[in-house]
Parts: C-alpha cells; sequence; structure tokens
C-alpha cells in the first residue's frame, strides 16, 4: 500500500507533472507514493506538497520565505549591504527543501500549543505565520508547549507555524560594548543595529572540572566590606542577598564602576525591574564611564514572561563568547527571584505539575545550568574567566525559603545583607555574620590579607559585648576602650555609593583602624579623619601607594610608615 502525499495547487497537475512527483518522492524517502490533489487559490503554477508533517513549497510566499532565510544569513555593515544584496540575488535560486509545518491549537498569556511538528526539538525557535518567533519548552506525544517572544493577538487557532531548525540563540561580538540590549539581543538604546560576530546558543554545557583552574585572582568590588572579609575571586559565584531596599544592587553597581581600568568586561542584566529604574541605571554607568565596557541586558517588567525568562542566558552566553577569547568577565543577575517568578508563570500555563510555592521540580536546574558556567578557565582553554553576581529577593529576612536556599547551595557564598542595618544608617548593611566567601583569603592579595588581620573576630567580639552590654549600667574601662573600637570599626564599614575604594586605599583604612589608632576619635568623626588621612596619602606619600597599587604586597615598614604618618596627623588635628 502506496503512501499518500497531499498537492495543493490552482489547477490539477498532468500526467507528466504527477509522474515528476511520485518520482521525487520515491527517491527522497525510498518509499512508494500517491498524489492526492487539493485545489486551493495559489497562483498559476504554484503549489505545496504535504508530505506527513514536511512541506515543499513551490508557491511565491514560499520562495520569498526562502529568499528571506538566505538574505538573514548575510554577514553586512553599512559599507557593504548594496554589493552583498546584489551578489546574493544573483546567486539565489530556490531549492526543493521541506520545511515542518505545524498548526496552533490554543493560544492565549504568551502560550502557544501547536500540533503537527513531529520532530522539533526542546528549545527550537518556531515561526508563525505573522512573524511572531516562539521557542519549543514542552514536548508531548501529539503536541508542543511553546512560548511566544512577542504580542499573541496576531495568532489565532489554526496559524499555521513553521520549524527554522535553529535552538534560541543571540548575536554576540565585540559591538555589544557600550550598549543596552534585550533579551533576543536586539538594540534598544536608539543608536542603531549591532553587527554580530558569531550566533550562540542561549544554553551551552558549562565547562568540565578539566577545563577549569583554581580560583585564586581577585576580583575587587571597591567595597571594604567585602573585599577585606568576603574577597570574591575571578570565576567565582558571589550571591548578594537581602530583603527589597537593602541595596543589594548598589552593591553590584559599585562592582561594576570599580572594574573601570581593570581589563574587566561588565555584563549587567536586569530582570523585571521598571523601565525608568534601567534607564536610571544606565544613565549611572555613562557618567561614570562605565559603558566604555558593559553590556546591559534588559527584560523589564513590562516584557512578557518568555523574555524574563530567557534574558539570563542571553547575558551569559554573551560572556562565554568574551571569557572564550581569554578575557576576564563580570555579569550580574538582577535579580533571579523575579527569573524564578517568570519561569513559574511559563511552566504553570504550560501545565506543568506545581510543587513547592508553586514553582515547578526543576527551578534548581534552572539556576544551576546557569551559574554553572562561571569558571575560571585553564591556560589551554584561554585562561578567561567568567564571575558571577547573582542577586536574590528574601521576604522578611528568610533565607530559608526556596529559592534563597537553591541558590545558596549553587553559589560559592553569599554576602546577606539585613534591614535593621540599613535602616540603622550602616551602608553597605553587610551582615558579618552570615556572609561568607568559601574561596576565602585566595582571592586577596598579600597585602590585603595581611592588612585584614582578625577584622571578623574583631568584630564578632564587638556585637557579643553590644549585646551584653545592654543589660549593664556601670562598665569597666577596658570594656568601654573595646566598644569605642568596635563602633570605630562600624564606622569604618561605612561607605558611600559610587565611591569605590582602590586596593591601597582599602589597605590604609584598615591598617590605620585595626591598630587602634583612631581608638580616641569620637565615633561621629571616624568617616571624615579616614577621608582627610586618604587624600593626605594621595597627596604627599605617594611612594607608598604607588608601591602597594603596583605590588599587591605589604612590607612591615610600609605598615609603620603608615601607623606613623596617621598619629602625627591626628596630633597635627588636634
Amino acid at each position: 500500500m502506496s503512501n499518500k502525499a497531499l498537492l495543493y495547487s490552482n489547477t490539477p497537475p498532468s500526467k507528466i507533472q504527477e509522474k515528476r512527483f511520485v518520482e521525487f518522492l520515491e527517491k527522497k524517502y525510498g518509499e512508494s507514493y500517491s498524489i492526492i490533489w487539493k485545489q486551493t487559490d495559489l497562483s498559476e503554477g504554484s503549489f505545496r506538497l504535504k508530505v506527513g508533517s514536511e512541506v515543499y513549497d513551490w508557491s511565491n510566499e514560499g520562495r520569498l520565505l526562502q529568499l528571506k532565510d538566505a538574505l538573514h544569513k548575510l554577514k553586512f555593515k553599512e559599507d557593504n549591504i548594496i554589493p552583498l544584496l546584489k551578489d546574493a540575488m544573483e546567486k539565489w535560486n530556490p531549492d526543493a527543501v521541506a520545511y515542518e509545518e505545524g498548526r496552533v491549537i490554543t493560544v492565549g498569556d504568551g502560550i502557544a500549543t501547536v500540533s503537527g511538528l513531529d520532530n522539533v526539538c526542546y528549545g527550537e525557535i518556531l515561526v508563525f505565520s505573522s512573524g511572531i518567533r516562539g521557542m519549543a519548552q514542552e514536548l508531548r506525544p501529539n503536541e508542543i508547549g511553546c512560548m511566544l517572544f512577542g504580542d499573541d493577538s496576531e495568532i489565532v487557532e489554526g496559524s499555521i507555524v513553521r520549524r527554522t531548525g535553529k535552538v534560541a540563540g543571540i548575536g554576540v561580538g565585540d559591538e555589544y560594548l557600550g550598549r543596552v540590549v534585550n533579551a533576543l539581543g536586539k538594540a534598544i538604546d536608539g543608536k542603531g543595529k549591532i553587527y554580530y560576530e558569531e550566533y550562540r546558543s542561549l544554553e551551552n554545557p558549562a565547562p568540565g572540572i578539566i577545563d577549569r583552574q583554581s580560583v585564586d585572582t581577585p576580583l575587587e568590588t571597591g567595597i571594604l566590606a567585602i573585599d577585606s572579609m568576603f574577597p570574591i575571586g575571578r570565576g567565582q559565584r558571589e550571591l548578594i542577598i537581602g530583603d527589597r531596599q537593602t541595596g543589594k544592587s548598589a552593591i553590584a553597581i559599585d562592582t561594576v564602576l570599580n572594574q573601570k581600568g581593570k581589563d574587566v568586561i561588565c555584563i549587567y542584566v536586569t530582570i523585571g525591574q521598571k523601565a525608568s529604574s534601567v534607564a536610571q541605571l544606565v544613565q549611572n554607568f555613562r557618567n561614570h564611564g562605565a559603558m566604555d565596557y558593559t553590556v546591559v541586558v534588559n527584560a523589564s517588567a513590562s516584557d512578557p514572561a518568555p523574555l524574563q525568562y530567557i534574558a539570563p542566558y542571553a547575558g551569559c552566553a554573551l560572556g562565554e563568547y568574551f571569557m572564550e577569547k581569554g578575557k576576564d568577565v563580570l555579569i550580574v543577575y538582577d535579580d533571579l527571584s523575579k527569573h524564578a517568578i517568570a519561569y513559574r508563570s511559563l511552566s504553570l500555563l504550560l501545565e506543568r505539575a506545581p510543587g513547592r510555592e508553586a514553582y515547578p521540580g526543576d527551578v534548581f536546574y534552572l539556576h544551576s545550568r546557569l551559574l554553572e558556567r562561571s569558571a575560571h578557565l585553564n591556560e589551554k582553554r584561554g585562561g578567561g574567566s567568567m564571575t558571577a553576581l547573582p542577586i536574590v529577593e528574601t521576604q522578611a529576612g528568610d533565607v530559608s525559603a526556596y529559592i534563597p536556599t537553591n541558590i545558596i547551595s549553587i553559589t560559592d557564598g553569599q554576602i546577606f545583607l539585613e534591614s535593621d542595618l540599613f535602616f540603622a544608617g550602616q551602608r553597605p548593611a553587610v551582615n558579618v555574620g552570615l556572609s561568607v566567601s568559601r574561596v576565602g583569603g585566595d582571592a586577596q592579595t598579600k597585602a590585603m590579607k595581611k592588612a585584614a588581620g582578625a577584622i571578623r573576630l574583631d568584630l564578632a567580639q564587638y556585637r557579643e559585648m553590644e549585646v551584653f552590654t545592654q543589660f549593664a549600667s556601670d562598665l569597666d574601662e577596658a570594656t568601654k576602650r573595646q566598644l569605642t573600637y568596635g563602633q570605630g570599626l562600624m564606622q569604618m564599614l561605612k561607605q558611600d555609593q559610587y565611591k569605590p575604594y582602590k586596593q591601597y586605599e582599602q589597605v590604609i583604612i584598615l591598617i590605620v583602624v585595626l591598630s587602634h589608632t583612631l581608638q580616641d576619635v569620637p565615633e561621629d568623626q571616624v568617616k571624615d579623619v579616614i577621608l582627610e588621612l586618604l587624600a593626605l596619602f594621595e597627596e604627599s606619600h605617594f611612594d607608598i601607594t604607588t608601591r602597594l597599587e603596583d605590588t599587591g604586597i605589604l612590607l612591615d615598614e610600609d605598615k609603620e610608615e603608615i601607623i606613623k604618618i596617621a598619629k602625627k596627623y591626628l596630633q597635627e588635628r588636634g
């Protein structure tokens, strides 16, 4: 019994044409076929041949579609577009290429259910007859769930859907630096089209252990509380976690600003933020000269959930391009709580089973396959690195909630920001007890390691004593001095936004404060004295500052000299 193929045309085929169709199909598929003709309103000489879910489209629309695909593959710039187009048009010849075609069963809320695409792959891009693109996300025996990257109002039941054979991806290249793009890699800053060098899929396997090397080079944030106690190394993943409005984004922004002149490329991914907040972020980067080495990938709150879902993967693919060229990359995901919420919405609309807090069961895998792609590659792979700073929002400081615990277990440490500290004026509001870096001193310079000393221990003693002395009415002199010293430490850790410290500045501050040199300075003047001392070293002792900055080593004589200069300055200050 022969297989059946449907032929759509305006007029019935002649015996010779029908014979040619049969011979073509038998040669293509190795089986016998019979042709069933169906009349349609195609133009004279046009036809569409359908074999199962595959379609050979020889209509004017089909040929135009082939030409469009051919032109899409061209790589051009403004100066060579006309010759390239002419050459492509002259050489183009439509082929008898089959593509798989399906139809929409239902559509709504950014999700389309499609039938007829038997060989579609997970993550493959699908094109709807209206021109809107989507991504196959749920594969079932007789239908697939597809999330849409555009307005679903133009798609109706029965609309034609076409496979592209390409997985979802983003164009990558050096031209992205200094630009603001959406989750599909399209420019949204009004500065013209971006010409990319290659196309990378959104999902890529994380580098294996053999391809990695240990994290041993500091990525300086410029924030004293972090660089001294919870150092971040290039290739590390450090979570920034805390309640709403506690300065999480401020830490990430200052870290980006501090990479100026350090040959680090920054990628800032915003997920579910207000458009005004993103505009302000970009303006701050421009004001401080950070956009020269930064790309902002924006999926704002007004964008559909599918774009919010793919945004961090798009940013990560862009970061991998630079990492594999041997460069150091810093990527910020702001924030993954909203990313998980977008994925939860998609999953529930795709009718996946809900789990804890209504998140699907694979939400852990969602973030692990993203964050594991950050690494410090070995020299054979180019020696590049990608450092991830994911941000997660907690509710009332609950770090034991589902998404926070998931991401804490994936990352190499966390910086916990506490609301009480923030509202008490301690900014950045880093909770020293709950924050940790699992890379530790390996990601510090020798100077910083030597200068930081026992700062965490001193702070822990101060916190305990502070709690204890709330119930004591009379304190001895030693306890009072210990409290004063602890208050000075807390003042030292206060830092204004957009003002990251240089490495040598942090070393000088730590040496001066931890040596009890500022013991007798009133608490409200500690910060001013520190800034005055830094200005003094900048103006009059650049031999010490240059040595600290260039070598990253703190000599004993330099340490003694710094303390001596500070004491002399305090005496003269009175």
